[in-house]
């Protein structure tokens, strides 16, 4: 049997950076994330077992201060931000610089007086985050009916922007619509460069074989984006965490295997799965 295995597969520059920006804070005061540092099950529970904790709120009473408080690559909003400074813990701020940027873009675009469009998935933290950072209101916009569906008056000036793991095709698409209506609008494209790349070569890899592999976690928006582009390729697409959840006998059915893996996936789960399929 071949198997590819994508160059682009795993850890991309903003998570590794988090990752190991919240292991260099072990072994001293207590250390939080706000949030999962990232969506992985497998990295998580391991900085658990290390006495890493998980805070979802910032009335968290463990918050107190002198704590590290690790913010994961996707950002929080402003007002997040400010508060956790008025508890008076030490911030750590891991948000990826290419999330950073968005940031900066929306909050100097809507104090223009720009209605902020964000092409993305209003649940996700990433999202929730760019919105905190608006000064004027945001919409969000994932599906082409939601695309069809807006409007604003004739005289407002938007700005587009991107959840940096959106599928591209998709958000060109919507763009497109929403670029018909006839309003005066700045789009800038903020898909994370390595997300494309990781796109594009999973969509081809996918189109040259029998069945193909994708390494993330359930939560994982960008893995469940490459899920979605591999299986408009291939049907014989599984979306896996770890080596336990493929069927290592359908897959070896197979002649011809690619492997992907969302931007959260650790190397370890990775080669296992890669040497797994190979034996």
């Amino acid at each position: 049997m071949k198997v590819t295995l994508a160059k682009t597969a795993g850890f991309c520059f903003g998570v590794k950076r988090a990752v190991h920006m919240v292991y260099d804070e072990i072994g001293g005061l207590p250390v939080f994330t706000y949030g999962p540092i990232i969506h992985n099950e497998a990295v998580v529970e391991d900085l658990k077992e290390r006495g890493v904790q998980v805070v979802e709120s910032i009335d968290d009473e463990r918050l107190v201060p002198g704590a590290a408080v690790v913010i994961r690559s996707h950002g929080i909003s402003r007002n997040v931000y400010e508060a956790l400074e008025k508890k008076g813990v030490r911030i750590v701020d891991a948000t990826c610089p290419f999330v950073k940027k968005i940031h900066r873009i929306v909050e100097a675009q809507s104090e223009e007086g720009r209605h902020i469009i964000i092409i993305g998935n209003n649940r996700h933290p990433e999202v929730e985050a760019i919105k905190g950072w608006c000064k004027t209101p945001a919409t969000v916009i994932e599906t082409i009916d939601e695309a069809d569906s807006f409007h604003a008056p004739a005289s407002e000036k938007l700005c587009i922007v991107s959840q940096t793991t959106f599928n591209y095709n998709k958000f060109q698409e919507l763009v497109e619509i929403i670029s018909k209506k006839g309003y005066d609008i700045r789009c800038l494209n903020t898909i994370c460069n390595a997300t494309e790349e990781r796109q594009s070569e999973a969509r081809q890899i996918a189109a040259n074989v029998d069945a193909m592999i994708v390494i993330g976690g359930r939560h994982s928006s960008n893995t469940q984006k490459l899920f979605e582009i591999c299986k408009n390729e291939c049907e014989n697409t599984y979306y896996i965490q770890t080596l336990n959840d493929l069927d290592l006998a359908q897959v070896k059915s197979m002649s011809n295997v690619g492997i992907t893996a969302g931007a959260s996936t650790p190397n370890n789960i990775i080669e296992e799965v890669h040497k797994a399929c190979l034996k």
